[in-house]
Protein backbone atom coordinates (compact mmCIF):
# COMPACT_ATOMS: atom_id res chain seq x y z
CA UNK A 1 0.00 0.00 0.00
CA UNK A 2 0.98 3.90 -0.35
CA UNK A 3 1.91 5.58 2.06
CA UNK A 4 -0.35 8.78 2.55
CA UNK A 5 0.96 12.37 3.27
CA UNK A 6 -2.00 14.81 4.49
CA UNK A 7 -1.85 18.62 4.95
CA UNK A 8 -4.03 19.74 7.43
CA UNK A 9 -5.15 23.55 8.44
CA UNK A 10 -5.03 24.18 11.64
CA UNK A 11 -6.53 27.47 11.72
CA UNK A 12 -4.73 30.46 12.29
CA UNK A 13 -4.21 30.02 15.56
CA UNK A 14 -7.56 29.27 17.82
CA UNK A 15 -7.20 25.92 18.51
CA UNK A 16 -11.17 25.79 18.65
CA UNK A 17 -11.24 26.63 15.13
CA UNK A 18 -9.41 23.48 13.68
CA UNK A 19 -12.43 21.44 12.14
CA UNK A 20 -13.83 18.55 13.27
CA UNK A 21 -11.87 16.27 9.79
CA UNK A 22 -8.96 17.86 10.75
CA UNK A 23 -8.46 16.85 14.28
CA UNK A 24 -9.64 13.39 12.97
CA UNK A 25 -6.78 13.41 10.03
CA UNK A 26 -4.04 14.64 12.79
CA UNK A 27 -5.06 11.80 15.35
CA UNK A 28 -5.50 9.14 12.98
CA UNK A 29 -1.90 9.91 11.41
CA UNK A 30 1.34 7.65 12.98
CA UNK A 31 3.31 10.95 13.17
CA UNK A 32 2.35 15.02 12.83
CA UNK A 33 5.05 16.95 11.57
CA UNK A 34 5.19 20.90 12.06
CA UNK A 35 7.11 23.05 10.20
CA UNK A 36 9.65 25.46 12.03
CA UNK A 37 12.05 27.64 12.11
CA UNK A 38 16.34 27.72 12.39
CA UNK A 39 15.69 28.30 15.70
CA UNK A 40 13.22 25.16 16.46
CA UNK A 41 11.13 27.27 18.86
CA UNK A 42 7.79 25.82 18.95
CA UNK A 43 5.63 27.39 16.12
CA UNK A 44 1.89 27.93 16.03
CA UNK A 45 0.99 24.70 13.95
CA UNK A 46 2.67 23.05 17.02
CA UNK A 47 1.22 24.83 19.62
CA UNK A 48 -2.60 24.10 17.81
CA UNK A 49 -1.89 20.11 17.40
CA UNK A 50 -0.87 20.02 20.83
CA UNK A 51 -4.51 20.47 21.86
CA UNK A 52 -5.04 17.38 19.61
CA UNK A 53 -2.32 14.63 20.12
CA UNK A 54 0.25 13.98 22.38
CA UNK A 55 4.07 15.80 22.13
CA UNK A 56 5.67 12.35 21.29
CA UNK A 57 3.73 12.55 18.03
CA UNK A 58 5.21 15.07 16.72
CA UNK A 59 8.13 15.61 14.95
CA UNK A 60 9.55 19.38 14.00
CA UNK A 61 11.09 19.73 10.40
CA UNK A 62 12.86 22.66 9.92
CA UNK A 63 11.70 24.51 6.55
CA UNK A 64 13.83 28.13 6.65
CA UNK A 65 10.19 29.93 6.85
CA UNK A 66 11.82 33.20 7.03
CA UNK A 67 14.39 32.54 4.37
CA UNK A 68 13.62 34.77 1.18
CA UNK A 69 16.63 36.33 0.18
CA UNK A 70 18.81 33.47 -0.23
CA UNK A 71 17.13 31.12 -2.75
CA UNK A 72 19.97 28.90 -2.84
CA UNK A 73 19.82 28.27 1.05
CA UNK A 74 15.91 27.96 0.87
CA UNK A 75 15.64 25.87 -1.69
CA UNK A 76 18.34 23.48 0.28
CA UNK A 77 16.25 23.70 3.43
CA UNK A 78 13.37 22.23 1.39
CA UNK A 79 15.03 19.38 -0.15
CA UNK A 80 16.56 19.02 3.52
CA UNK A 81 13.04 19.11 5.16
CA UNK A 82 11.64 16.62 2.29
CA UNK A 83 14.24 14.38 2.75
CA UNK A 84 13.24 14.29 6.55
CA UNK A 85 9.74 13.58 5.15
CA UNK A 86 10.63 11.23 2.91
CA UNK A 87 12.13 8.64 5.84
CA UNK A 88 8.85 8.57 7.60
CA UNK A 89 7.02 7.85 4.72
CA UNK A 90 9.42 5.51 4.40
CA UNK A 91 8.58 4.21 7.80
CA UNK A 92 4.81 4.53 8.41
CA UNK A 93 1.28 4.46 6.61
CA UNK A 94 -0.02 8.14 7.04
CA UNK A 95 2.06 11.09 7.93
CA UNK A 96 0.30 14.57 8.81
CA UNK A 97 1.57 17.94 8.08
CA UNK A 98 -0.40 20.70 9.82
CA UNK A 99 0.10 24.05 8.55
CA UNK A 100 -1.75 27.23 9.76
CA UNK A 101 -4.56 28.51 7.98
CA UNK A 102 -5.22 26.35 4.49
CA UNK A 103 -2.61 23.90 3.19
CA UNK A 104 -4.00 25.41 -0.57
CA UNK A 105 -3.13 29.18 0.35
CA UNK A 106 0.29 30.50 0.89
CA UNK A 107 1.44 27.51 2.73
CA UNK A 108 4.68 25.72 2.90
CA UNK A 109 2.81 22.09 2.41
CA UNK A 110 2.78 22.93 -1.34
CA UNK A 111 6.72 22.87 -1.65
CA UNK A 112 6.41 19.86 0.21
CA UNK A 113 4.24 18.12 -2.22
CA UNK A 114 6.37 18.40 -4.67
CA UNK A 115 9.61 17.26 -3.35
CA UNK A 116 7.66 14.31 -2.12
CA UNK A 117 6.59 13.32 -5.45
CA UNK A 118 9.79 12.95 -6.79
CA UNK A 119 11.26 11.19 -3.63
CA UNK A 120 8.61 9.04 -2.67
CA UNK A 121 6.97 8.17 -5.83
CA UNK A 122 3.41 6.62 -5.06
CA UNK A 123 2.48 9.06 -2.10
CA UNK A 124 -1.04 9.48 -1.91
CA UNK A 125 -1.26 13.14 -1.03
CA UNK A 126 -4.17 14.84 0.55
CA UNK A 127 -5.50 18.12 2.35
CA UNK A 128 -7.72 19.36 4.43
CA UNK A 129 -9.07 22.56 4.35
CA UNK A 130 -8.52 24.78 6.98
CA UNK A 131 -10.05 28.14 8.42
CA UNK A 132 -7.96 31.04 7.17
CA UNK A 133 -6.66 34.15 8.44
CA UNK A 134 -9.04 36.30 6.53
CA UNK A 135 -11.99 34.95 8.00
CA UNK A 136 -10.92 35.07 11.04
CA UNK A 137 -10.03 38.29 11.50
CA UNK A 138 -13.74 39.46 9.39
CA UNK A 139 -15.40 37.21 11.94
CA UNK A 140 -13.57 39.34 14.87
CA UNK A 141 -13.43 42.92 13.59
CA UNK A 142 -17.31 42.70 11.96
CA UNK A 143 -15.77 42.98 8.34
CA UNK A 144 -17.68 41.74 5.93
CA UNK A 145 -15.57 39.97 2.95
CA UNK A 146 -17.89 40.07 0.03
CA UNK A 147 -21.84 40.80 -1.07
CA UNK A 148 -23.83 40.22 -3.98
CA UNK A 149 -20.83 40.17 -7.56
CA UNK A 150 -18.27 41.84 -5.61
CA UNK A 151 -14.84 40.83 -6.15
CA UNK A 152 -12.14 39.64 -3.63
CA UNK A 153 -8.58 39.79 -3.94
CA UNK A 154 -6.13 38.60 -1.72
CA UNK A 155 -2.27 40.15 -2.36
CA UNK A 156 0.69 38.25 0.06
CA UNK A 157 2.52 41.88 0.78
CA UNK A 158 5.69 40.61 0.43
CA UNK A 159 5.32 40.51 -3.61
CA UNK A 160 5.50 44.68 -3.05
CA UNK A 161 3.53 47.42 -1.63
CA UNK A 162 2.43 48.48 -5.36
CA UNK A 163 0.70 44.61 -5.97
CA UNK A 164 -1.50 46.04 -2.74
CA UNK A 165 -2.05 49.60 -4.25
CA UNK A 166 -2.93 48.34 -7.83
CA UNK A 167 -5.31 45.93 -5.91
CA UNK A 168 -6.93 48.91 -3.66
CA UNK A 169 -7.35 50.75 -6.88
CA UNK A 170 -10.04 48.01 -8.13
CA UNK A 171 -13.58 47.13 -6.65
CA UNK A 172 -13.97 44.85 -4.09
CA UNK A 173 -12.41 44.05 -0.61
CA UNK A 174 -8.69 43.42 -0.79
CA UNK A 175 -7.13 41.49 1.93
CA UNK A 176 -3.51 41.77 2.43
CA UNK A 177 -1.27 39.30 4.31
CA UNK A 178 2.18 39.29 5.48
CA UNK A 179 2.09 42.79 5.71
CA UNK A 180 3.77 43.65 9.23
CA UNK A 181 7.13 44.34 8.14
CA UNK A 182 5.81 46.96 5.66
CA UNK A 183 2.83 48.97 7.59
CA UNK A 184 3.90 52.40 6.96
CA UNK A 185 3.70 51.53 3.30
CA UNK A 186 0.42 49.95 3.43
CA UNK A 187 -0.94 52.65 5.24
CA UNK A 188 -0.30 54.97 2.48
CA UNK A 189 -1.64 52.78 -0.12
CA UNK A 190 -4.64 52.86 1.86
CA UNK A 191 -4.85 56.70 1.58
CA UNK A 192 -3.75 57.15 -1.84
CA UNK A 193 -6.67 54.55 -2.51
CA UNK A 194 -8.78 56.13 -0.33
CA UNK A 195 -10.02 52.96 1.34
CA UNK A 196 -7.99 53.92 5.16
CA UNK A 197 -11.34 54.83 6.72
CA UNK A 198 -13.00 51.33 6.46
CA UNK A 199 -10.18 49.13 6.57
CA UNK A 200 -9.05 46.85 9.76
CA UNK A 201 -6.18 44.80 10.57
CA UNK A 202 -5.47 42.06 12.81
CA UNK A 203 -2.55 39.98 14.20
CA UNK A 204 -2.11 36.74 16.66
CA UNK A 205 -5.53 36.06 16.10
CA UNK A 206 -6.97 33.75 18.85
CA UNK A 207 -4.10 34.08 21.05
CA UNK A 208 -3.60 35.76 23.92
CA UNK A 209 -1.61 38.31 22.11
CA UNK A 210 -4.55 39.49 19.43
CA UNK A 211 -4.78 42.52 18.20
CA UNK A 212 -7.38 43.31 16.19
CA UNK A 213 -7.47 47.68 14.98
CA UNK A 214 -8.44 50.12 12.74
CA UNK A 215 -5.99 50.46 9.80
CA UNK A 216 -6.53 53.92 10.60
CA UNK A 217 -4.08 53.54 13.37
CA UNK A 218 -1.04 52.19 11.61
CA UNK A 219 2.03 53.76 11.89
CA UNK A 220 5.85 53.13 11.44
CA UNK A 221 5.75 51.15 14.01
CA UNK A 222 6.72 47.42 12.69
CA UNK A 223 3.67 44.29 13.24
CA UNK A 224 3.73 41.01 13.49
CA UNK A 225 5.18 39.29 10.26
CA UNK A 226 1.72 37.42 9.99
CA UNK A 227 -0.44 40.20 10.26
CA UNK A 228 -3.57 40.57 8.26
CA UNK A 229 -5.77 43.51 6.45
CA UNK A 230 -9.24 44.09 5.37
CA UNK A 231 -9.93 46.73 3.10
CA UNK A 232 -13.84 46.05 2.68
CA UNK A 233 -15.19 47.20 -0.60
CA UNK A 234 -17.12 50.45 -1.35
CA UNK A 235 -20.38 49.86 -0.76
CA UNK A 236 -23.31 52.19 -2.18
CA UNK A 237 -27.05 51.82 -3.07
CA UNK A 238 -27.99 50.54 0.35
CA UNK A 239 -28.53 46.52 1.64
CA UNK A 240 -28.43 44.31 -1.60
CA UNK A 241 -27.15 47.40 -3.47
CA UNK A 242 -24.37 45.10 -5.45
CA UNK A 243 -26.44 41.72 -6.31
Amino acid sequence: MSSRLVGVGVGPGDPELVTVKGVNALREADVVVVPVMDTMERGRAEATVLHYVPEEKVVRVVFALNERSDRGRREAAWDAAGGRVAELLRAHDAVAFATIGDPNVYSTFTYLAQTIAELVPGTVVETVPGITAMQDLAARSGAVLTEGTEPLTLVPVTAGAAVLKDALAGPGTVVAYKFGRQAHEVAEALRETGRLADAVWGSALGLPEESVRPAAELDDTPLPYLSTLIAPARREGGRGGKL
